[in-house]
């Protein structure tokens, strides 16, 4: 009852005549639905008086943030050509005859609602009262169909390759700039992780080798690879951790949209529970699917000179002694540190960027590239902080048969075996190179996606 009559008496007072045509039995039905679930902070299914207050204030200096990013020549409108430019940007090309069509006429989310009218005095330009006005009794989740400024700003690859995948627009999958971003990322992905892959192969010795007894350090682990193999020891299990992002990336994508699709959701931008799940669950598929090249990449970082020819050997090698099961030693803790990393990652990301909006933003949207990079860089370090015990039991655990002398135990015994003989500090041998990686993986992925990008014809966000 209060939000139907909030929206009844807002309505005539906001937006007089031209939109009162909204609320419609059935439509205002529709939208006193979203709005109830974008403003309940409390989830007792009901909206009261302060939370509708709260999401329009909310709601309205969001607004004013996309009204100033769409308006590119600071003069309190927006036009045709400002339009054309923003879409442009955004991958996706229409004509100015069609800008003008989208000035004039606004859908109404539902083709049985009346056309509505956003530019009310017909200059063909849209001034903040005529935007607020229609866009303030519209649920927060339209706001991404109106403009993407946060979109493909975080796909970098730090190596673990464990985050939520990317999303795409209806525009984006029809345009094909989809697969550009995929392909972009996946270049990107295979400079930074070829670039850092020294300290990666560090922290497998240190995950495997270093004890209380065997404490070793960085610079001793970068001595002992180069004494042992000579400098180019030091990209050993590289190759393969190279060219398992395509199928991985390809298997998470196709798993994601289906999962999408699953769980029914009406949204072209999921809410962040949906994309924790949904991200998780493709997640999972993906590992499951590639995880053999998971433990042939750990066993070539941990080879010796001469041990093996090369990938096809290592394989043939632990098949013929092992038997198939070997290559999918560690695959519990493995699935279950996903969860762990996915959902820390993307909560912390998501609160550290809207925290900066609320507080800094003024004029624009868009974060900014440089909070992209921050917030990106801290909510990694914090997933992998969580699930890093579970990730250092999945290597022991798939380098076991390598290792002279290592007991076949299982998650569990070597949690206990671990926790007994080194300590709680035993469950994060390796993190310092893993920590050191991240900063300089962020950035040369950036540097590497952002020219991909423009390589491929994708227009920078």
């Amino acid at each position: 009852f209060v939000i139907h009559f909030l929206c009844k008496s807002v309505a005539s007072y906001l937006v007089q005549e031209p939109l009162q045509g909204l609320f419609n039995d059935s439509f205002r039905l529709f939208f006193e639905q979203k709005i109830v679930k974008a403003g309940d902070k409390d989830l007792d299914g009901q909206l009261d008086f302060e939370e509708f207050v709260h999401y329009l204030q909310d709601h309205e200096k969001k607004l004013r943030l996309v009204f100033k990013s769409l308006d590119k020549k600071n003069d309190g409108r927006i036009d045709a050509q400002e339009i054309v430019q923003s879409l442009r940007d955004l991958g996706v090309k229409i004509s100015e005859q069609q800008a003008e069509k989208i000035l004039k006429r606004i859908r109404t989310g539902h083709f049985w609602g009346p056309v509505t009218y956003m530019d009310k005095n017909g200059t063909m330009t849209i001034d903040w009262n005529e935007w607020r006005d229609y866009h303030l009794l519209h649920p927060v989740e339209n706001i991404p169909e109106i403009i993407l400024y946060w979109k493909h700003s975080t796909i970098f690859d730090v190596g673990e390759n464990l985050t939520v995948p990317d999303e795409f627009t209806v525009e984006e999958r029809q345009t094909g700039m989809w697969w550009r971003h995929l392909v972009a990322g996946g270049g990107a992905g295979a400079v930074s992780r070829t670039c850092t892959a020294p300290l990666d192969r560090l922290k497998v010795l240190m995950q495997v080798h270093a004890s209380r007894s065997n404490n070793m350090c960085i610079v001793g682990g970068f001595t002992q690879m180069i004494r042992e193999g000579g400098p180019r020891s030091l990209w050993r299990g590289n190759g393969i951790n190279v060219l398992k992002i395509a199928p991985e990336s390809a298997i998470k994508f196709m798993a994601y949209e289906q999962i999408k699709r699953f769980i029914g959701t009406d949204q072209e931008m999921l809410r962040i529970h949906e994309r924790l799940l949904a991200g998780s669950l493709a997640g999972a598929i993906a590992q499951s699917s590639i995880y053999p090249m998971e433990v042939l990449k750990t066993r070539m970082a941990l080879r010796k000179t001469g041990q093996y020819s090369g990938m096809l050997d290592c394989a043939k090698n632990i098949l013929s002694k092992e038997g198939m099961a070997a290559f999918y030693k560690g695959y519990i803790p493995n699935m279950l540190g996903i969860i762990p990393y996915a959902g820390i990652d993307l909560a912390v990301y998501e609160t550290l960027k809207n925290a900066w909006l609320q507080r800094y933003a003024v004029n624009s949207a868009d974060p900014g590239v440089f909070v992209l990079l921050a917030c990106g860089t801290i909510s990694s370090t914090c997933g992998q902080l969580a699930s890093y015990p579970l990730a250092l039991v999945r290597t022991r655990m798939q380098a076991q048969a390598s290792v002279e002398g290592a007991p076949e135990v299982t998650m569990r015994g070597l949690f206990k075996h671990i926790l007994k003989t080194e300590g709680a500090f035993g469950l994060y041998r390796g993190l310092a190179p893993n920590f050191m990686k991240v900063i300089p993986a962020v950035s040369i992925s950036y540097v590497v996606y952002e020219n991909l990008k423009m390589t491929l014809g994708v227009q920078s966000r």
